[in-house]
């Protein structure tokens, strides 16, 4: 697979054959952010297979490169896959981004908002405000600035409009024990989505919002050998696969601006979620 870095500075990921020159016109455009592992790399797989351009985000230029070189090659009508690192936190990087976007493909279809961070789980007391401040940093002003300079792509662009998938969790309904940071963030996503689904609108900006429970990532791997329960008793916890996620986020992305799915949940079937604590 070759790797050609073109005139906006972006390394395009093709497997040898005229691919890289795809127009937008072969496909739509999308941004992921935290798409060098777990939810992110298997919906950036996802899309890429159903023919999307897909712009890798993520903090580490490695596993984002790694993604590349695992799907790079997948699909049909030639999808461009480009990694650019991104540091979700900082402003001036998520303006960089996005205009990164604009440069190469001249729009934006959809951006998947899914960099998060669990941050350190503790008892509340003691969660240092350093700890506090990383979480908020990364879930939401890192999703609010993404999804800001996504707005403004998609407001401006003609034609207008494009979608937006916030990643919740079902931690935006019910907390787990000592994580009162990612709870909190998980809540004020809604929030987001909400207010992002009504100010599109004039625009055919369509913003709606996955909850997950317990996709199996490197994130959950403590669910799958014990993890604190609402009874202060430790339990094992099913996980399902990833690519169940990136399905149903395919789905989403799919629907005609005209329709959107504001809120949709999965879970892994036999998760402590209804009837949680």
């Amino acid at each position: 697979m070759a790797q050609n870095t073109n005139e906006a500075g972006l390394v395009d990921v093709t497997d040898g054959t005229d691919r890289a020159e795809a127009t937008p016109a072969d496909g739509r455009v999308a941004v992921v952010t935290g798409a060098g592992s777990g939810i992110g790399r298997a919906v950036a797989q996802e899309l890429i297979a159903a023919g999307w351009h897909v712009v890798l985000a993520g903090r580490r230029p490695e596993p984002l490169d790694e993604t590349a070189r695992q799907f790079g090659h997948l699909g049909t009508g030639g999808p461009t896959v480009v990694p650019v690192p991104t540091d979700v936190t900082r402003p001036d990087e998520v303006d960089a981004l996005f205009s990164a976007v604009r440069d190469r493909f001249g729009r934006l279809d959809l951006l998947f908002n899914n960099a998060g961070t669990f941050g350190r789980p503790g008892p509340l007391e003691d969660l240092a405000y350093e700890d506090w401040r990383a979480v908020v940093d990364v879930n939401l002003t890192g999703s609010f600035l993404c999804a800001q300079a996504a707005f403004r792509t998609m407001k401006e662009q003609d034609p207008q409009g494009g979608r937006i998938i916030n990643n919740g969790s079902i931690s935006a309904h019910v907390p787990r024990p000592h994580s009162i940071a990612y709870t909190a963030t998980k809540h004020a996503m809604t929030g987001l989505t909400k207010s992002l689904s009504l100010d599109g609108r004039p625009y055919r900006i369509a913003c709606g919002q996955i909850d997950i429970g317990n996709a199996a990532t490197e994130m959950t791997g403590r669910m799958q050998t014990g993890i604190l329960q609402a009874n202060g008793q430790t339990a094992v916890e099913p996980v399902m696969d990833a690519a169940d996620v990136a399905r149903t986020v395919r789905h989403m992305a799919s629907l005609p601006l005209e329709a959107n799915v504001q809120f949709a949940t999965v879970l892994a079937t036999n998760m402590p979620y209804i009837g949680r604590g």
